[in-house]
């Protein structure tokens, strides 16, 4: 099989999908690696430590493409991209179509296979390509928060902690999966006064169990927050699935105070706030009607190094499942079917939407 990594070229996006030992397995089970020059720089590998693992270093991205059956990235294909793609490849990344209809129109006019780390689901009903990188996402949000908070950052002045007779700030976490686990986790270690929100009462019997009093737990109905809202100093959005669901409409959003700061995590599915957009790491946050906004779709590529790590740790089982697949080239679809896993992954194969979300 002939595999190959590009380069990814998303604002301030540092990762690479595979690393060289990872890259040293594939190619112990006899495929071919190439890898775009300088695409492991960010993550803090260089040409020469991918040469040494076996990988062929390609300049120029046409012929990488031209010359490869399985191409695996991090985040979806921008739209100069998409033009390499054709029939004979099948694409294996983060693709979270429900929030681009350009980049999915794109792939499909291609006839391109493409398969989402996002909704591969284990026999366990998990999503194991998703967790390592929403577990980052959810710890990362609350770093992101506290530093929009700081008056220097044109927050609200505040400390997540307080100090000495002064009360903590308060955190509202909308949603209670592996996103709003993690963010729990910073948060409770940062000393911040914490509510979790879900409609999973099992969940949140989880989050009560695990931390205990430190943590309030609230069953989310239409109106059960409102209370709440009038006194966050952070809001966390961390709704996992398909298409994000609207969590605070315009009207909600009247209710919560000047430059409290709202993290979406979910921006990569359409956010849960009315008035979220996409934001990248050159420019993080705005303020919108005097509410800080933080919805970098990439949130992980901050901390590249572990993210890449994590990330390649978690998919090289399945990347070398689906390169050893007999009989190539054959319908994607009946390829992948040997791989029980990889039936949840397909979203777009000979020019059509397979993936319901």
């Amino acid at each position: 099989m002939n595999i190959a990594i590009p380069k990814e070229i998303i604002n301030n996006e540092q990762r690479i999908a595979l690393l060289p030992p990872h890259v040293k397995t594939l190619i112990s089970d006899g495929h071919s690696v190439a890898i775009e020059k300088g695409a492991g720089i960010g993550s803090g590998y260089s040409d020469q430590t991918f040469k040494a693992a076996g990988a062929k270093i390609f300049s120029d991205v046409a012929s990488l493409y031209r010359d490869s059956e399985l191409i695996i990235k991090v985040k979806e294909p921008q739209l100069q991209e998409c033009q390499y793609l054709n029939r004979q490849h099948t694409l294996f990344c983060f693709l979270h179509l429900a929030a681009s209809q350009a980049i999915t129109e794109a792939l499909l006019a291609s006839h391109c296979t493409a398969l989402a780390y996002e909704t591969l689901t284990d026999n366990e009903g998990k999503l194991p390509l998703l967790q390592p990188m929403s577990a980052i996402a959810g710890r990362l949000s609350i770093q992101a928060g506290a530093y929009c908070l700081q008056s220097s950052n044109g927050g609200k002045g505040i400390l997540l902690s307080g100090s000495a007779g002064v009360p903590r700030a308060n955190i509202i976490i909308l949603g209670s999966g592996t996103v709003g686990m993690n963010a729990c986790e910073i948060a409770v270690g940062m000393g911040a006064d914490i509510t979790v929100c879900d409609i999973d009462a099992n969940k949140l019997l989880g989050i009560q169990q695990r931390f205990g009093s430190r943590v309030n737990t609230l069953y989310n109905h239409p109106n059960a927050i409102d209370d709440l809202l009038g006194n966050a100093a952070l809001i966390i959005g961390a709704v996992p699935g398909g298409k994000a669901p609207l969590l605070l409409s315009e009207q909600k959003l009247a209710l919560i105070p000047e430059k409290t700061v709202l993290v979406d995590v979910a921006i990569d599915q359409g956010g849960v706030f009315a008035h979220s957009h996409a934001t990248d790491y050159q420019q993080p946050s705005y303020m919108l009607d005097g509410l800080i906004y933080y919805c970098v779709r990439n949130m992980p590529a901050a901390v590249s190094k572990t993210a890449a790590a994590a990330l390649a740790n978690s998919s090289l089982r399945y990347i070398r499942e689906l390169a050893g697949q007999q009989d190539w080239p054959i319908s994607a679809v009946h390829r992948v079917s040997a791989v029980p896993d990889f039936y949840q992954a397909v979203n777009i194969a000979d020019g059509k939407l397979i993936h319901p979300q």
